[in-house]
């Protein structure tokens, strides 16, 4: 099955979100269908603040080590494209499809002093053409727009949403990712408007899965909260070790 089907499935496709080798392989032996690497967590691994702080090529570096050491379908994190430029957002997404990439999340919001939209409408002028410079070069791979508009909380929230749906699904996305969603009816309301498959994120009052199956939910992404807990554990653990003066509390 590939990539895309599998966002056609009877249950959502639950993405394992990866940052380096070993996350990857916990994946495939858990036996999920894809993964895709978080953008937040690789950034926080170089001492970076998540928004295109790091350059491309350190992520493309991530990205060559995961792709040599799984067979696994890997979408990538971009961000925003790492550039507001289409002819230079199409040739990162070149590279990354080079090596084996299936799929990529591009987001409409940048980070300056503070995570802010961009406009819809020059995003989704930007899409197309990004779309049109893919097309040339005849390279097939799944972009799954992902709108802030929730982790934003955008006034009229809903509403805007769907706007910014209908201009992303003109502009040739193949899917779309609206993290933050978590009320079961904004849910349902954002996956009526559109046949494209919708991607929930892990949040805190996120429903469970069959819930968000029976509201139409295709793809569920963990974002960088796996990776945040694991270091959580890894700062309780290495207390015990310091105030228990023992290596007991590890085995």
């Amino acid at each position: 099955m590939n990539f895309k089907d599998l966002h056609h499935q009877k249950t959502p496709l639950l993405l394992g979100n990866v940052w380096d080798v070993p996350s990857a392989k916990i994946a495939e032996k858990l036996g999920f269908q894809a993964i895709g690497t978080s953008s937040a967590a690789i950034a926080s691994l170089l001492g970076y603040k998540d928004g295109e702080e790091m350059d491309f090529s350190e992520l493309l570096y991530f990205v060559k080590r995961i792709t040599a050491n799984t067979d696994l379908p890997l979408s990538v994190d971009l961000e925003s494209g790492y550039s507001r430029d289409p002819k230079i957002i199409a040739k990162h997404i070149k590279e990354l499809a080079g090596l084996g990439v299936v799929g990529i999340n591009i987001e409409d919001s940048i980070v300056t002093d503070k995570r802010v939209l961009l406009d819809a409408t020059e995003f989704a002028d930007t899409l197309i053409a990004v779309n049109n410079l893919l097309s040339k070069e005849n390279i097939d791979i799944f972009l799954n727009v992902r709108t802030d508009t929730f982790l934003l909380k955008h006034p009229n929230i809903v509403a805007a949403t769907k706007k910014r749906i209908e201009l992303y699904e003109n502009a040739g996305a193949d899917g779309i990712f609206t993290p933050g969603a978590e009320n079961e009816s904004d849910i349902r309301e954002i996956v009526t408007c559109t046949p494209l498959p919708i991607n929930v994120m892990c949040m805190p009052n996120l429903p469970d899965f069959e819930t968000l199956a029976n509201l139409g939910v295709q793809r569920i992404s963990m974002g960088n909260f796996l990776f945040d807990r694991m270091y959580s554990q890894l700062e309780s653990t290495t207390k015990e070790v310091v105030n228990q003066q023992s290596f007991q509390s590890i085995f």
